[in-house]
């Protein structure tokens, strides 16, 4: 029996420049607090998959939505003006 891999080529070849260059680092710092707002939000939401949200519930998601909304509103006012880092032009 043959082996496939030997007759496919590399999908993606090894390169030592896996890693994230600076720029790309600086971007994702710019946008973790809109992240980490995000995965709040989700986790908020996850809780009340499989059952019907309480009113503790309810005022989670709903400042969660806002930490998110107000994350948003500072990355776009921050970025207005300049490019984000990596970003591409």
């Amino acid at each position: 029996m043959k082996s496939i891999a030997a007759l496919q080529n590399v999908v993606t070849p090894w390169s030592e420049g896996l890693e994230p260059s600076g720029a790309e680092l600086d971007a994702i710092e710019v946008e973790l607090p809109l992240i980490l707002a995000e995965r709040d939000l989700l986790d908020a939401q996850i809780m009340t998959i499989d059952r019907t949200p309480t009113e503790v519930d309810e005022r989670r998601i709903r400042r969660a939505r806002n930490r998110v909304l107000a994350a948003r509103r500072d990355l776009a006012n921050r970025t207005a003006g300049s490019p984000v880092p990596g970003d591409a032009a």
